[in-house]
């Protein structure tokens, strides 16, 4: 794909996600537009993860409070002022992006697992204020009646469906963000930081505001996906938006797939949300926490690299004389 322009890339995508789409459609099984909108989600959250942790080296365990956030966002507004969807993706992202760029402003002078700590205290101290928060729901949670059906251009389409939609035109947006980024000058500055942070310095990257970008991006994308959840779940509580599978997920899809380019966590988030999807069904959703450690060890020792470096390798090794 790196021949591909830019334009002809998101026009790929874009009928990608139009055949997806089509082929769910088709089938017309709830249970399959429920399983890939969290399939979706999971690349949403596992790419923008990457953009900071993959990208730039700096591992964020906050990944659920961005989500929550978002999903909190949603709340608040439906019980402010009521709107659609499209329109509270978009404020979450602007008050996750914000929060990012205050998260990496104050704990991105700190390096490593200092980093880590700081970005998971966030989730923490988060959590505990949303317990707190009467007005979208504290402890109790929050009820989201949502409608059975949508109208849209005279047709009338089940609500589900209509969340798959946007969750998969999210899904596009972030990986032409991803890719776009990966081919810029600004990736170029993600990768000398992952490389070599003081040697980028002593080079005259400005650091710290390239990482600030990168925490901005990163936060509105994970808010972006948490937007619609409360309309997917109908009863949002601290415990489902803060979950832990958010954080692991987000982390282990990328590391599956491979941190260094936009394709990993595409892959990472295929490959291991089907296996939790599949296991849900036949087993319990209790063991998808299981899988993901299963896997991670598998793929620590067999590609440490994540599969796409692999993959990779293996193309080297094979067109060597």
């Amino acid at each position: 794909m790196n021949g591909v322009s830019t334009a002809k890339f998101s026009l790929i995508a874009i009928a990608i996600g139009a055949a997806v789409m089509a082929f769910a459609h088709w089938f017309n099984v709830d249970y399959l537009y429920f399983a890939s909108y969290t399939i979706l989600q999971f690349i949403v959250l596992a790419t923008a993860w990457n953009i900071l942790g993959g990208y730039c080296g700096y591992v964020n365990f906050g990944s659920a409070a961005f989500f929550a956030m978002g999903a909190y966002s949603s709340v608040f507004m439906h019980k402010f002022y009521p709107l659609p969807i499209p329109v509270l993706i978009m404020i979450s992202a602007v008050v996750t992006g914000v929060a990012g760029l205050g998260m990496g402003y104050l704990t991105l002078r700190l390096r490593g697992s200092f980093f880590a700590i700081a970005t998971l205290a966030l989730a923490v101290v988060l959590q505990t204020l949303v317990v707190n928060w009467d007005y979208v729901g504290g402890s109790r949670g929050a009820y989201i009646i949502r409608p059975e059906s949508l109208e849209f251009a005279g047709i009338t389409i089940n609500y589900i469906e209509y969340l798959f939609g946007l969750m998969l035109a999210l899904a596009v947006l972030a990986l032409v963000t991803a890719r776009v980024i990966e081919r810029s000058q600004l990736g170029f500055g993600f990768a000398t930081i992952r490389d070599d942070e003081l040697a980028a310095e002593a080079c005259g990257v400005p650091t710290l505001r390239v990482k600030l970008i990168a925490t901005t991006i990163s936060g509105a994308f994970m808010g972006m996906a948490g937007a619609p959840f409360p309309y997917y779940i109908g009863y949002l509580q601290p415990s489902s938006a803060f979950g832990l599978e958010y954080a692991v997920n987000s982390i282990a899809m990328p590391m599956i797939g491979g941190t260094t380019s936009w394709v990993g966590p595409l892959v990472g988030a295929i490959l291991l949300g089907s296996a939790q999807q599949y296991a849900t069904v036949t087993i319990s959703s209790a063991v998808n926490l299981l899988i993901v450690g299963l896997m991670l060890v598998a793929f620590v020792i067999i590609a440490p690299n994540g599969l796409i470096g692999l993959v990779q390798e293996r193309l080297r090794a094979w067109r060597k004389p």
